[in-house]
């Protein structure tokens, strides 16, 4: 409670993270410097009362109140708001809402209003509009305060035992009563374009001839024959409500912002002699309006421009639409015939285009890869994939992979070493390191195949992903080409690294660096399965920063932007030392600085999506944000992030931690038992990345921290690292500023081969061989 107080400001992030907060109250702080509505807030799931009256906010009410559940008391009375009242009202449990006396007014309608139980004090605004009957009906209604406004239609008629105060607005009548059925329409027409203040000023009264701006009466003064809201900025839709107004004669609503359809209703009005909807953005059919319609609709590029069906012509050809000028309706029906010729013509040449194009990139696309080395394997497949949508693990390295296209290339099939550096490996080579792909070296299975551990004759060991081709879907060669690509670009320590891959037949393979200690998910969730000891708080944060210097790398210091968009323990991969790795790009995306894309298919795993993924398909970078804050969750808890063992309340790990991030007393209950916590430099260290984990798990993506700022605040947790021996440096002695071709030719050196390659194409990099890759991973034709 700070109310009533000299207090001059707020602090920009003073609301940040305040996930326990049930009650704030800043009113009668009048010194306090402009500020609106802090949408922040919604961190604080539990808030129950917020109180700012007279403490100078400025600007709408954000659209946040979907994030309140608990939401009960809300006053914002005597400030500066404006705009119209959130939709997000409708939705909410507000029992009590004070808003009135704003500097400027609030305005619009207050149909979201009607779920309220207890509205009180919205006088002194500038709502407009009729007062729907969803409030009048509320069943728990006990205080409604509508005074001093600018709404319209008939007086509101509340419940018995409803205290009320309805005074000063624009009713109809002075008392409860239908308007008059012109005056009803005409509020109708006026809801269709939002109730603009100039209609809500003038139009008072139950008689539209008098007095009304915009509105044309005959001679009897009792019949509304024009209405003219040319030229007035309005934004909405055309009400059919029109085609009440008998006796309209002209129709100008032109040079306005409205969309949706033209409504049939004003087809049968039959004084019409003008209808101007001219420079609108209107779409849908166009009327046919009898010939003696003069009906103007220039301007709106969508109108008429739905699918044509049979021989019909372009929408506007119609007869009886008059045209887009001005003229009398009608036209005649040839031009129909023409304009489908025409259409047909048209649509004929872009299909030829389009395969001269088609055959000219093919043509100039076999030029350009045979610069990379053509290499004839008669025994290459036929069908290649892209990874994509994935809900499954295989030990971290199981990308998802669909979508199979069968691509038939006669008896031969062209093989590449692509610009990225990677090599194609042989397939003899592969079965010889798994055993034959034996059940013995299998490391992990998922949706889309298994992974192999392999070792060479030198001891190394590699990871060998084997998609299964039945469950493969439709993509063709170039994308799996681009994929590949992708794959070279981000190289880090923290990410595994991709060695090469293979197509024999239909089976593709990809060869991964080999993790030794498996997944963080073993160690965390199955640890007492494996034998192994659990992990300690130290292994647990230093395991979390190198993860997230990880994804660090992807989003912002590799050549290009990426999102992972699976982040989770079964795709972070452990090393003898324990340093993490992230793995699994099988559902990496480019993500262009500035932008965002929406998918239409989802992808990673549920428990790690953020909201707006999951609700919109929405993905930015912060999608990766959301789910490296429930991996921290688990390194706390030491629980899953869905566990369906666990009671509803508990079992989904985002809702009860937040819930959880009370206190400290509370953080010490959640920890995992496993972890020694006697020591209160460990008690801060996991206080600290418990706050971050709920930073990273806002609701808002614009709420989160990007990954640089989880480095900076879990870099001082961890002692810095340094290896013990400078070629460890980049793990497993791989290095990973050496190109693959670079690699090859010092291995060739090495062993004092004849052997050469022109690789001087490749630029980017690749990490280098582990020994004893020299004899066999020379092969360039899968055999």
């Amino acid at each position: 409670y700070l109310d009533s107080n000299n207090f001059t400001s707020i602090p920009q992030s003073f609301f940040l993270g305040l996930t326990n907060l049930q009650t704030f109250s800043i009113s009668d702080n009048p010194n306090l410097q402009p500020w609106s509505f802090p949408t922040d807030l919604t961190d604080s799931t539990n808030l129950q009362s917020f109180q700012a009256s007279n403490s100078n906010i400025k600007d709408s009410i954000p659209d946040i109140f979907t994030s309140f559940p608990s939401l009960q008391s809300l006053r914002l009375s005597y400030n500066n708001i404006t705009g119209s009242l959130p939709p997000s009202f409708g939705g909410s449990e507000i029992q009590n809402l004070w808003l009135n006396n704003q500097r400027s007014g609030l305005t619009g309608d207050v149909t979201v209003l009607g779920s309220m139980t207890q509205l009180r004090q919205l006088r002194d605004n500038q709502f407009t509009g009729m007062v729907p009957d969803s409030i009048m009906s509320l069943p728990n209604l006990v205080n409604v305060t509508l005074r001093n406004n600018k709404l319209q239609g008939p007086m509101p008629v509340f419940k018995d035992g409803v205290e009320n105060d309805i005074s000063s607005n624009s009713f109809c009548l002075p008392n409860p009563g239908p308007c008059d059925p012109q005056v009803t329409a005409l509020l109708e027409v006026a809801g269709a374009v939002g109730y603009p203040m100039a209609l809500a000023e003038s139009w008072t009264g139950n008689d539209a001839c008098k007095g009304w701006s915009f509105v044309t009466c005959d001679s009897s003064g009792k019949n509304v024959t024009t209405l003219n809201f040319g030229m007035r900025k309005f934004s909405g839709t055309i009400s059919p409500a029109l085609g009440k107004l008998t006796s309209l004669r002209s129709v100008s609503l032109n040079d306005n912002n409205l969309t949706g359809s033209i409504p049939k209703e004003l087809v049968s009005l039959a004084s019409l002699q003008l209808f101007d909807v001219s420079n609108n953005n209107l779409s849908g059919p166009i009327p046919e309006f009898p010939q003696s319609v003069k009906f103007s609709h220039d301007g709106n590029p969508l109108l008429g421009k739905t699918i044509p069906n049979g021989t019909d012509g372009p929408p506007g050809s119609k007869g009886g639409t008059g045209g887009s000028s001005g003229s009398p309706s009608g036209s005649p029906k040839g031009s129909k015939v023409s304009a489908g010729m025409i259409v047909g013509i048209v649509v004929g040449v872009i299909v030829f285009i389009g395969i001269v194009l088609f055959v000219f990139y093919k043509c100039c696309g076999k030029k350009k890869h045979q610069k990379f080395g053509r290499v004839e394997n008669p025994e290459v497949g036929k069908e290649l994939m892209k990874p994509s949508v994935v809900g499954s693990s295989s030990n971290g390295y199981a990308g998802g992979f669909s979508e199979l296209q069968s691509q038939s290339s006669g008896d031969h099939s062209e093989m590449h070493v692509f610009e990225g550096g990677n090599v194609i490996i042989s397939i003899q080579v592969l079965r010889q390191v798994t055993n034959n792909f034996s059940d013995d070296n299998v490391l992990g299975r998922g949706g889309f195949g298994v992974v192999y551990k392999g070792e060479l004759h030198d001891g190394t060991k590699i990871a060998v992903k084997k998609m299964e081709s039945g469950v493969m879907g439709t993509k063709g060669l170039n994308e799996f080409q681009a994929e590949i690509a992708v794959l070279t670009k981000v190289r880090h320590r923290h990410l595994v690294a991709l060695l090469g891959y293979c197509i024999d037949r239909n089976e593709r393979l990809l060869v991964y660096e080999y993790m030794p200690q498996g997944t963080l998910s073993q160690h965390l969730f199955e640890w007492s399965e494996h034998k192994t000891p659990p992990l300690s708080w130290k292994q647990r944060v230093s395991i979390a920063l190198d993860v997230a210097r990880g994804v660090e790398y992807l989003h912002s210091l590799a050549q290009s932007s990426f999102i992972h968009r699976d982040l989770k323990p079964s795709n972070i991969l452990l090393g003898d030392d324990m340093r993490a790795k992230v793995a699994d790009f099988g559902l990496v995306k480019n993500a262009p600085d500035g932008k965002y894309s929406v998918e239409t298919r989802l992808a990673g795993t549920f428990g790690y999506l953020a909201p707006e993924y999951a609700a919109t398909g929405r993905v930015t970078t912060k999608v990766d944000v959301f789910a490296f804050g429930v991996v921290l969750m688990e390194l706390i808890t030491g629980r899953k992030a869905l566990d369906e063992t666990l009671p509803d309340e508990r079992c989904h790990l985002v809702t009860w931690f937040r819930r959880v991030l009370v206190s400290k007393e509370n953080i010490l209950k959640a920890i995992d038992q496993t972890l020694e916590t006697e020591n209160e430099e460990t008690l801060d260290s996991i206080s600290k990345v418990a706050e971050l984990a709920g930073h990273c798990t806002a609701r808002e993506p614009f709420q989160r921290p990007d990954m640089g700022h989880a480095v900076n605040v879990l870099g001082p947790l961890v002692e810095q690292w340094k290896p013990s021996r400078p070629e460890e440096e980049d793990g497993y002695g791989i290095d990973l500023h050496m190109s693959l071709p670079q690699a090859l030719q010092r291995w060739q050196a090495d062993e004092g081969t004849s052997r050469t390659f022109d690789m001087s194409f490749t630029q980017s990099s690749i990490p280098s061989k582990p020994s004893g890759f020299a004899d066999s991973f020379d092969s360039m034709d899968c055999r």
